[in-house]
């Protein structure tokens, strides 16, 4: 199974093309970190542990 990985040091964030069914729960929830119009389309940056 194809899978990237997307880390900040704090947090690693696993995208599986293939479980994933692009349902935008990822970008409603967190849209400073998801930005499927952008390169790289995850934003750890944005990215912080205490929020969800």
């Amino acid at each position: 199974m194809k899978t990237k990985e997307y880390t900040n040091g704090e947090i690693t964030i696993v995208w599986k093309p293939d479980v994933c069914i692009h349902s935008g729960i990822c970008v409603r929830t967190l849209p400073k970190v998801y930005k499927p119009s952008e390169r790289p389309w995850i934003q750890m940056e944005n990215a912080h542990p205490a929020r969800r």
